[in-house]
């Protein structure tokens, strides 16, 4: 491939804000989360879903799940639903059913710019960066190498640029500069001022999930009783797969659920390793590791909003790698979806590859994994733009050219493909032209044409030659010079003076107490 050429940089576009005037770096779609108007894919029939649903419910009926947290084994025990030895947890299918029909079927998170608010539920769709790879790597560097500061606030602008991202993860990379005691400070500091998206809270200690519940809602101008009036934020938790719950993911849940906060468990089960080489097995026990953590939700504040995760994919069975974007992978999370759907629970999925670096693996890999959320009726796909070598690298080029995929699924939902007005069968038209012509001229071309199909800002259309000519530029490459583009015409949403010197004073505040404890 050859060196990375600049390219002029195209004016007149839409910048990540929607109300940004002026000239932008790419010509973007408008933000739209889109909403998924296609009947979901279900590859389970009736006796499928009753057959997963008995297998999960024996799992907490049988088997149990390891609660390694005292407090919720005493949330459980108070219940009087559940049976408890040591730390394994077992409970009833009627009792699961009962709890888990508390949680509402749809639930809106609004950030600190109430146009940003993305709904969780019905057929609502919402994309989301790239979240907590240790690693970096982009074309000038041409190597991985340990997140910075710099680098995941990079992450956090085109996040707020691209109007396909809906909500911002996690740590885009993690930023191992910063020590590990006040990295949440800085690194909330930096998501809530470069960007107005809503915003996430590791569960890892009592520190960072309060430190965080408190600067979103700073950041919003909330008082507590309006903070905790509906959700502004939210978490996603792993479990420890097979069959755990973890102290301190369990410990920020219960804190996040108080306070009226967006919820996702998402249990990180791959077949043939920590869960059966079935998909169904492994579907099975990853809802049962899920849905025990939306009833100690409801036990804690009934009506709590909570979405269930699928992150089961299959294993390398040569070198034990994880794979993603596979046939396994699609499978497993339709048939999630349709589980969800029976627990009338949102749903989250991913958008994640085994590649390396942004080549066509990474391409087809993240396209299927994508996909498969949509097909599965997800409704907030993480790692959506950005994520590479099984989350362990995230790559700017990768950012830009998933977002190319992104707003492509976007505008594939748009009810303008589908409308069959008179207008859109366009009768005269086609008279018009008759056996002989073409449709090139006519007015119901030139009435349409600038809006009539999907324009890329990535893809490059031109034949060979005329791609020769224009330097042989690959798409990597674009991609590079978009991302250093957007970086140049970044500019960070507003925020009120007042808020950003509160917001200042408490990480300074939190600094000087020490933020969080840890081991190093």
């Amino acid at each position: 491939m050859a060196e990375v050429k600049t390219r002029r940089k195209r004016g007149g576009g839409r910048a990540g804000n929607a109300e940004r005037r002026g000239s932008g770096a790419i010509e973007q779609m408008p933000w739209n989360p889109p909403i998924n108007t296609d009947r979901p894919t279900e590859p389970l029939t009736e006796e499928g879903i009753a057959a997963i649903h008995d297998g999960t419910m024996r799992i907490l009926e049988e088997i149990g799940i390891e609660i390694l947290n005292p407090e919720a084994l005493e949330i459980f025990r108070a219940s009087g639903g559940c049976t408890i030895h040591g730390e394994n947890v077992r409970m009833g299918r009627d009792f699961v059913m009962e709890q888990i029909a508390l949680a509402p079927e749809e639930f809106t998170i609004t950030p600190r710019n109430p146009a940003r608010a993305i709904t969780l539920g019905g057929k609502h769709l919402n994309f989301g960066n790239v979240s907590s790879p240790p690693s970096y790597w982009d074309m000038e560097l041409g190597r991985k190498v340990t997140g910075t500061r710099e680098m995941c606030a990079n992450f956090l602008k085109l996040s707020q640029y691209f109007n396909c991202i809906h909500f911002v993860g996690g740590y885009p990379v993690e930023p191992q500069d910063i020590h590990a005691s006040i990295r949440h400070l800085d690194v909330l500091y930096d998501k809530l001022t470069l960007t107005d998206k809503v915003a996430h809270a590791y569960c890892l200690g009592r520190e960072r999930v309060e430190d965080v519940m408190e600067m979103v809602r700073i950041a919003g101008g909330h008082s507590d009783e309006e903070f905790e009036a509906s959700p502004k934020m939210y978490s996603n938790i792993n479990s420890t797969s097979p069959l755990k719950h973890d102290y301190p993911m369990l410990d920020g849940w219960m804190r996040l659920a108080r306070r009226n906060q967006g919820l996702v468990v998402t249990p990180f089960t791959l077949a043939g390793a920590m869960a059966p080489v079935t998909m169904a097995g492994a579907v099975a026990q990853s809802l049962a590791e899920g849905l025990i953590a939306v009833v100690l939700a409801q036990l804690i504040r009934p009506g709590v909003g909570c979405a269930i995760g699928t992150f089961t994919s299959n294993v390398d069975m040569k070198s034990g790698a994880p794979a993603f974007g596979t046939p396994e992978y699609m499978r497993a999370t339709q048939m999630t979806g349709q589980m969800a759907r029976f627990y009338k629970l949102p749903m989250r999925a991913s958008g994640v590859c085994a590649a390396n670096v942004p080549d066509g693996q990474a391409v087809w890999e993240t396209s299927n994994s994508l996909w498969s959320g949509v097909q599965s009726g997800a409704h907030m796909i993480y790692h959506a733009a950005g994520w590479l070598e099984g989350g362990l690298i995230a790559s700017p080029e990768k950012f830009v050219m998933d977002c190319e995929i992104l707003q492509q699924i976007q505008r594939y939902m748009d009810p303008a493909l589908t409308a069959t007005t008179p207008d859109d069968i366009a009768i005269e038209a086609i008279r018009e032209v008759g056996g002989e012509g073409h449709f090139f001229g006519i007015q119901h071309t030139q009435d349409r044409y600038t809006t009539a199909f999907y324009q890329p800002f990535l893809s490059d259309w031109r034949n060979f030659e005329a791609w020769e000519a224009a330097g042989s530029v690959w798409t990597t490459q674009r991609a590079h010079q978009v991302y250093k583009d957007i970086l140049a015409d970044y500019e960070a949403p507003p925020m009120d003076e007042a808020v950003r010197e509160e917001l200042e004073a408490f990480v300074a505040r939190r600094k000087a107490e020490g933020g969080a404890p840890t081991d190093v």
